[in-house]
């Protein structure tokens, strides 16, 4: 058996090879242009502080479940901060933004409900769906007609006791645009659907105190339920569910991803604490972040360069997996970390560099990186055949 998996196993190596999409490990090396570090907290160390004002804050192991011995006042009072912030009933933690969203979908829709997903929704959202086995209906990227289309369909032939669910990303990870919240909560409402918003890219930067774009559209009574990851803005490892207190009750209970894994360290949980307060009262970052962005995205078109997204991802399509890859290789060659995103993270002949920019970039490190990312666009998107598909 041993040498057929690795005939087999060579053959998808060897297939992705050929057609450029063999995916390796790469140590950081350069500006950082490609994380989700938007705020610049996840590479400043947490304050000594932090972690020395309680030994028990020094634990580094959940030891169990939190069903077994895994919660504790700590964590319980982190999500009652964490549900404060967003001015929710409710927050449940999680060990990552994958197993929230994957876990929250795979609980609660059943398999006689229908539910519509952006076509560009996270693969966490893909696989959770895919889980619950529920009918599922993709529309098209923000295309809110389409989306109606399907609902329209749903309600001639709804029965009793089967719910709509329409699942979306607040600002979408690959393309770095928006989505419609306000039309989505009308449409929803129409049609007795539910709406779940993965925040993900959008926590941390957008709100007053850095809530998300749920909370700044003002939507957060008519939206069943958000996703927010600390891996990103929050500069800090896990996730939370904000929800209705009787969806965390279901969710304790039915939550597969909750009940068998084991719970984040006191010393992680101290560590959220820290940051969410650190997050709240950063207005200067969020403020420079969006300056930040807008500084980049205005040197682009300068250089007759025009992104898609609105805010700071900033995908810049080249077309071909191969002139994605040299033009990433050609920003790291000067000093840029600036990844190539290639199917099927992003559909056929879309292949890109994502730009994320921070609020700790500099204005000499923004021209850099415009001017080069521009020079790179020319040199490599006109040897693509498929530059101008997506």
């Amino acid at each position: 058996m041993w040498d057929e998996l690795r005939r087999r196993w060579t053959r998808e190596l060897d297939y992705l090879e050929r057609h450029g999409r063999l995916r390796r490990l790469k140590t950081p090396h350069g500006v950082d242009f490609s994380s989700n570090d938007y705020l610049g907290l996840g590479r400043e160390p947490l304050a000594a502080d932090v972690l020395n004002s309680r030994p028990e804050y020094r634990l580094w192991s959940g030891t169990a479940s939190r069903l077994l011995r895994g919660h504790n006042e700590l964590l319980e009072r982190l999500e009652e901060r964490l549900a404060q912030w967003h001015n929710a009933e409710s927050a449940l933690f999680f060990t990552s933004g994958y197993a929230a969203n994957e876990g929250l979908l795979s609980a609660i829709l059943g398999r006689a409900d229908w539910v519509a997903s952006d076509e560009h929704n996270h693969a966490s959202i893909i696989d959770g769906l895919r889980l619950c086995k529920a009918e599922r209906y993709v529309f098209r990227h923000n295309d809110l007609n389409h989306l109606e289309e399907g609902l329209r369909q749903f309600r001639t032939r709804r029965k009793p006791g089967q719910c709509a669910f329409i699942v979306t990303e607040s600002i979408f990870s690959m393309d770095g645009d928006r989505a419609p919240l306000r039309d989505l909560v009308s449409l929803a409402t129409g049609y007795e659907a539910a709406l779940i918003v993965d925040e993900a890219h959008a926590t941390g930067c957008f709100g007053q105190v850095g809530q998300g774009l749920v909370d700044e559209e003002g939507v957060r009574e008519q939206v069943l339920a958000t996703v927010h990851t600390g891996g990103k803005a929050i500069g800090c490892q896990g996730a939370y569910i904000c929800c209705p207190r009787l969806l965390r009750d279901y969710l304790i209970n039915r939550c597969r991803h909750l009940i068998f894994t084991t719970a984040p360290s006191p010393a992680v949980v101290a560590a959220w604490h820290a940051r969410v307060a650190v997050v709240q009262s950063a207005s200067d970052r969020r403020e420079r972040l969006h300056r930040n962005a807008a500084t980049f995205r205005a040197m682009l078109e300068r250089e007759e360069l025009f992104p898609g997204g609105t805010d700071y991802i900033v995908p810049v399509v080249l077309g071909s997996d191969d002139a994605a890859v040299r033009a990433a290789e050609f920003l790291q060659a000067h000093g840029l970390d600036i990844r190539a995103i290639r199917p099927p993270t992003v559909p056929q002949g879309t292949a890109r560099l994502r730009v994320s920019i921070h609020a700790v970039h500099t204005d000499e490190q923004i021209a850099r990186c415009a001017r080069l990312v521009a020079e790179a666009y020319r040199r490599f998107a006109a040897s693509s055949d498929q530059t101008r598909d997506g």
